[in-house]
């Protein structure tokens, strides 16, 4: 089973790759499931017509609340079948303002472990969508219990989204040595500056010790399926878009040579890497 965790900084679209990416595997005849690791919820919602499927941390709330014995939680409870067939979790997180979100993450790892879900629906393919940095060691469960073997990090041609990946890649060099989990790549997610964004990136990818793996252009067709709530390939599966994603795909499969990464140690060299673009 290949198990794909989807990081970068916040907002900068890693459901939308995730979930497109999701049905571009799926499409490809392999069972696949996408385990949303942020507390809004919300990493499913282009897969489900926008329905917000309850969360791992909430049935598990429920249960206790109930008086249930935690392990009478069933798969069915907790994984929901979206468009064409992806398996659908969301972690979930605790009530605002309160504890550490990082724990739903824990939660549902451990849950799904526990009730065997892969197994169980015979999953080829797991992409998880994780929220932002890994500045909360709860975030970095994915990595740390050895579930996401190959790691992608999102990036746009914003100077603050090479800096999150930066750090995100030193968490990864951090708990890579705990296992096999490597970085599998950087892939852009434009803002709609191509050639300067493929150069940085491609820059930035080889300091890393990795490679600019795809790049998926800034789209209008892409942002109306997001308010339609909709993946590309379901809203405009003809399109230049879907097409990009179905690419994506084809090179994620063929991808198989994560690596330890070499971030930039300091801020001043990640500044330096970035400026040295600007002016060219």
């Amino acid at each position: 089973m290949r198990q794909i965790a989807i990081y970068g900084k916040g907002g900068i679209g890693k459901s939308t790759i995730a979930s497109n990416l999701c049905i571009a595997l799926q499409q490809r005849v392999l069972k696949v499931m996408q385990v949303g690791c942020d507390p809004k919820r919300d990493s499913t919602r282009t897969l489900t017509g926008g329905q917000l499927i309850p969360t791992v941390l909430e049935t598990y709330r429920e249960h206790l609340r109930m008086g249930r014995d935690e392990y009478a939680i069933a798969l069915e409870d907790i994984v929901f079948v979206g468009h064409q067939g992806v398996y659908c979790v969301e972690s979930g997180g605790p009530e605002p303002g309160v504890g550490c979100a990082g724990r739903g993450v824990l939660t549902a790892i451990n849950i799904l472990r526990d009730l065997k879900a892969f197994d169980t629906y015979s999953v080829d393919v797991v992409v998880y969508d994780v929220l932002g940095d890994v500045v909360c060691g709860g975030f970095a469960q994915p990595i740390r219990q050895g579930y996401a073997r190959e790691i992608y990090l999102i990036c746009s041609g914003g100077f603050m989204s090479l800096y999150a990946a930066n750090n995100i890649a030193k968490a990864i060099r951090r708990l890579s040595r705990r296992g096999e989990t490597g970085l599998a790549g950087v892939i852009c997610n434009s803002i709609g500056q191509d050639s300067f964004e493929k150069e940085v990136l491609s820059d930035f990818a080889g300091r890393l010790g990795t490679k600019l793996v795809h790049f998926v252009p800034h789209s209008p067709v892409i942002q109306a399926c997001e308010v339609e709530s909709q993946t590309v390939l379901e809203h405009s599966p003809q399109s230049a878009e879907a097409g990009v994603f179905r690419e994506l795909a084809e090179k994620v499969i063929n991808n198989d040579s994560p690596v330890i990464p070499t971030p930039l140690e300091e801020l001043s060299e990640l500044e330096a890497l970035y400026r040295r673009h600007l002016k060219a």
